[in-house]
């Protein structure tokens, strides 16, 4: 009896977990709903809608991207429980965000297909939401078992690719105010930077360290990529705007000092772990 309660009171546990997880998932999309209905979404609210909802998915899928990571360097291991459902979850918000731009184009599904074609940002786009159908399809444990191992995780490593073609994508679209992909830029270089700090590397990469270590230097290339950036898509000097990049400035955060910020507190969140395990090892154990 108590091996039974023993076991069905985690499953019910996770479950419960599983269901909130989906609801705050899904919260975005309420709320751009509630926000369409109510006519907040400016003079053109199906654009916006197609915006925002695009937007939410490149989060999520950077959200499960970074599952891994944080897992290694937090030494929580149940963090992996979520990654397949936050990766489905930015599947169907790409899928919306497609979704919307064929009801914006009246259906013309003619239309839609020439300006995949000759429109190379809606090519890349396309192609992402392409393998993240891909990856959805096989995400099953049914899949898993049917591909096999290896091959199932050779074949959802395109999410890395997926990864650089949504921020391609995401930078073609915003065009002058790339503010956010900047940022993304950043975070992905970050998470990019772990994977071969930790496959590539005799060094610790699950270390808080390794992770501050990675935060510095993805919050240098994020400065420099953004200088580079503004000139040569604009009048912008390089100069200038590296020196606006090194002024810390609290009402408007430059995309390096996000960067080094999100990256500083994952480190010092594993800090925390790693001292608080030492000390309870320390600790002599009750008899």
């Amino acid at each position: 009896m108590t091996t039974t309660i023993a076991r069905v009171v985690p499953t019910d546990r996770w479950a419960w977990l599983k269901a909130l997880l989906w609801v705050l998932l899904c919260v975005p999309a309420v709320a751009i709903a509630i926000e369409f209905y109510l006519g907040l979404l400016g003079a053109r609210p199906v654009t916006e809608a197609i915006h925002e909802i695009g937007l939410w998915g490149i989060r999520f899928l950077f959200i499960a991207l970074a599952v891994t990571p944080l897992r290694q360097i937090w030494r929580w291991n149940r963090l992996a429980v979520w990654r397949r459902n936050v990766g489905v979850a930015s599947f169907c918000y790409i899928a919306v965000h497609f979704t919307l731009y064929v009801i914006d184009q009246k259906f013309d599904l003619a239309k839609v297909a020439s300006e995949i074609v000759f429109r190379i940002y809606l090519t890349i786009g396309f192609t992402a939401l392409l393998g993240l159908a891909a990856l959805a399809a096989t995400s099953t444990d049914a899949m898993v078992k049917r591909l096999g191992g290896r091959r199932w995780r050779r074949l959802h490593r395109i999410v890395y690719g997926i990864g650089v073609l949504a921020v391609i994508h995401f930078f073609m679209q915003s065009k002058l105010n790339v503010y956010e992909p900047i940022i993304m830029a950043g975070i992905f270089l970050w998470l990019m930077g772990w994977r071969a700090l930790d496959a590539w590397t005799n060094f610790d990469a699950r270390s808080w360290e390794a992770s501050a270590f990675l935060a510095v230097g993805a919050a240098a290339v994020t400065a420099l990529g953004e200088a580079l950036y503004y000139e040569l898509l604009t009048p912008a000097p390089f100069s200038r705007v590296l020196e606006a990049n090194l002024m810390f400035d609290i009402d408007m955060l430059r995309p390096m000092w996000v960067v080094l910020a999100i990256g500083l507190a994952v480190s010092l969140v594993a800090a925390l772990r790693q001292w608080n395990a030492r000390d309870a090892r320390k600790r002599p154990r009750a008899a």
